[in-house]
């Protein structure tokens, strides 16, 4: 595996094998566990050139302590990627990415995506989530690019961010990994300790819950006793939620037919935990 610190060695070295091979690309903020692994073994079955970035991008991050808190594992991050058969990973700079310090985002018009759920309570996140990503996709020029099901919205709004810009780059959508326990696999875990692991384990179950006992008509009665089964385990939800699994548009009354997905927050102690559903009886 080849490792690269800024983006003009890796632009040279990707100019030289672009026009001939197909390029896979994982963007990562490290702390990698299987769900990226994943990620990185389906581009390489799908693409000649698979291309990793770790880099934990300040922009994101609307909470100051948690942009310091965010684990840090580069060194076994490097082994398990090796370990996979990565070709190549770009470890850049904050000054690499944003030269001259120029952090302050340009504006990416992301409707409705931007104000519901995680953006409401993670304000500027997604425009610093485009922004990044937008910087990479410049850098790298993938055929494919890949992301996890966990993040939802991340995903739409990075397919709405592709359209806009014009990004030669398809969005391949890999499904959630879980612990055995049905936790979703997130760098964050690192920071639970085994029984916050096993209690943030009913958030998939509320999931699960809400896909088996949906029926037509309100959703409010089930969606507040998906809310009393997070609270009951200990968890602080900001939301559990029933929306169009399209547009991510809130839905309270399902006329049965409407593909819908569920998406809940919550703290386990400090940690914010998401995951989603989608709810396809």
């Amino acid at each position: 595996m080849i490792i690269f610190n800024n983006r003009i060695s890796l632009t040279d070295y990707l100019e030289k094998k672009s026009h001939r091979l197909s390029i896979g690309f994982v963007p990562t903020m490290g702390a990698l566990h299987q769900g990226h692994l994943q990620l990185v073994e389906r581009s390489l079955r799908e693409n000649a050139l698979t291309v990793t970035s770790i880099f934990v991008n300040p922009t994101q991050f609307n909470d100051p302590q948690d942009f310091q808190k965010y684990p840090k594992t580069i060194e076994k991050d490097i082994l398990l990627l090796e370990q996979r058969g990565c070709q190549v990973l770009f470890v850049p700079s904050v000054e690499d990415i944003y030269p001259g310090g120029g952090l302050a985002p340009r504006y990416y018009d992301l409707g409705n995506l931007d104000r519901l759920f995680e953006a409401s309570y993670r304000p500027g996140h997604f425009q610093g989530v485009c922004q990044v990503v937008d910087i990479l996709l410049s850098i790298v020029h993938p055929h494919r690019l890949y992301l996890g099901q966990k993040d939802y919205q991340q995903c739409m709004v990075i397919r709405r961010m592709i359209d806009i810009i014009g990004h030669k780059t398809d969005l391949v959508i890999c499904e959630t990994i879980r612990e055995q326990s049905g936790l979703a696999m997130s760098s964050r875990n690192m920071r639970l300790n085994s029984e916050q692991k096993v209690k943030a384990a009913v958030i998939f179950r509320t999931l699960q819950k809400a896909r088996k006992e949906m029926v037509p008509g309100p959703l409010l009665g089930l969606q507040q006793q998906c809310l009393h089964c997070l609270i009951e385990e200990g968890l602080r939800p900001d939301y559990f939620a029933f929306a169009d699994a399209g547009d991510l548009e809130p839905v309270n009354h399902w006329d049965g037919t409407r593909p819908l997905v569920a998406l809940a927050a919550a703290f386990m102690g400090e940690v914010r935990l998401i995951d989603n559903l989608l709810l396809d009886n």
